[in-house]
């Protein structure tokens, strides 16, 4: 467990560079971090599949009203708390869910001004009922993601796999 602190756009973040294979902060999404930042002020914003919750800290300092970051591994989710505390972030104002994000998406009411959905490619987890695939599970997400985003909210999908196909639908 050695996490070191690492700075991106004046903020901070823990990573880890021997026991995983990830990181902790994927450095492919820096982009879009800072974009978030940009559109965050005075929204509610939605983290779906959250992992360390690096793009909820940017819409936290962002000036994001509220945040919401959902996630299956209590991991992710202890790691993301202290991503949230080492930039001064109180769990209060942003609030962070343990879940299977689409079995947890089709029970929700609230809505968000601003969604942040990035499945993983494939996930087997003995806590979903079955397999996650991106590829054949992506409208089913979007879907699920846009009843829950405000009417002229703005939702951003973001996935890895190679080959990836956006479903017409």
């Amino acid at each position: 467990d050695e996490r070191v602190v690492v700075e991106e756009g004046g903020l901070k973040f823990l990573v880890n560079f021997t026991d995983y294979l990830d990181t902790g902060l994927f450095l492919d999404h820096r982009p879009l971090r800072a974009r978030i930042r940009m559109l965050a002020k005075g929204k509610r914003f939605l983290n779906l599949f959250c992992y360390t919750a690096a793009v909820t800290v940017f819409a936290g300092l962002g000036g994001a009203r509220a945040t919401t970051s959902v996630d299956m591994s209590a991991t992710y989710l202890d790691w993301a708390r202290r991503n949230l505390a080492l930039n001064g972030l109180p769990e209060a104002q942003h609030e962070l869910v343990r879940a299977d994000c689409l079995r947890w998406l089709g029970a929700e009411r609230r809505r968000w001004d601003l969604v942040f959905l990035d499945p993983p490619s494939f996930s087997n987890s003995k806590r979903m009922d079955d397999t996650l695939d991106v590829q054949r599970d992506h409208v089913a997400l979007v879907r699920a993601a846009l009843r829950v985003l405000e009417r002229d909210g703005t939702l951003l999908f973001s996935t890895n796999r190679r080959g990836f196909r956006l479903g017409a639908e």
